[in-house]
């Protein structure tokens, strides 16, 4: 820890203080990201930095009513491998590795736990996370992707009509967050679109995600690491998305802490 010590930050306590911050039952947050490319412009932590930034706001905005876990760094990324600086982390160790962590948190007696995630091919695998730690303990557990936050607001003031990866949202974000580490003069559009009607890559403009899932591998769809257009993104939009996100994020934890854990009936 550098600095002062936040009141929201899981690991800027004490074990001795962590015991008293269970009394008031905060709903601690795991912000998940990943290590990979992101077109020629935007550097290898985008999904890591983004999802932490995005829940420290939420966590700024309501800090009693939150506890932040440090970010997990890295994701399943086997289909990425072709792009160099990509680390993969296998779906079942990454599956088992945040399970520990959510058993851990339950161990100590937090009763509610949120995985907000930043990366795409992550969401599977938290989901059963989350589901898991709800069968095998007595904590509920949530998943969400931190860009579902900012859906709304995205095709409101966006210009695209796909968006997918190192796209218009996320180097919009980044470059709000810190433009000087986004060489935009390197962004461009990359859309290969299948002609198919039920299979595309991302979310489209009114249609949202492909009813079909797959995920091929990267370097097949992509030249660059970009599927969207990134050449659109502005600081104006990504202040706009963030702040939309941090206070959505807010708005669904303080729901998530109040949302009754109901006693489980053997019906046999």
């Amino acid at each position: 820890m550098k600095g002062a010590k936040l009141p929201y930050r899981y690991d800027h306590y004490t074990w001795v203080e962590i015991r008293e911050v269970v009394k008031r039952q905060p709903v601690v947050v795991l912000p998940t990201g990943s290590t990979e490319d992101h077109g020629h412009h935007l550097p290898l932590d985008v999904d890591t930095f983004l999802v932490s930034s995005v829940c420290e706001g939420a966590a700024q905005l309501i800090p009693d009513e939150v506890l932040l876990l440090p970010e997990l760094a890295y994701g399943f990324e086997d289909h990425h491998m072709d792009f160099p600086g990509t680390i993969t982390i296998r779906d079942d160790h990454l599956l088992d590795f945040v399970l520990d962590i959510t058993r851990s948190v339950g161990h100590h007696g937090f009763r509610k736990i949120l995985i907000v995630n930043g990366h795409g091919s992550n969401a599977n695998i938290m989901e059963t996370v989350a589901r898991r730690t709800v069968i095998e303990t007595d904590v509920h557990c949530g998943m969400l992707n931190w860009w579902s936050m900012a859906q709304s607001t995205l095709w409101r003031i966006g210009d695209s009509d796909l968006q997918s990866h190192a796209d218009e949202i996320e180097t919009s974000v980044y470059r709000y967050l810190n433009d000087d580490a986004v060489q935009m003069d390197k962004a461009v559009k990359e859309v290969k679109i299948p002609d198919q009607k039920y299979y595309w890559r991302g979310w489209f403009r009114g249609k949202g995600a492909s009813p079909l899932r797959m995920m091929d591998q990267w370097s097949r769809i992509s030249e660059t690491g970009v599927i969207g257009d990134a050449t659109v993104a502005t600081v104006e939009k990504g202040e706009q998305l963030y702040q939309a996100a941090t206070r959505e994020l807010a708005e669904l934890i303080r729901e998530f802490r109040t949302l009754p854990i109901e006693p489980r009936v053997d019906r046999h």
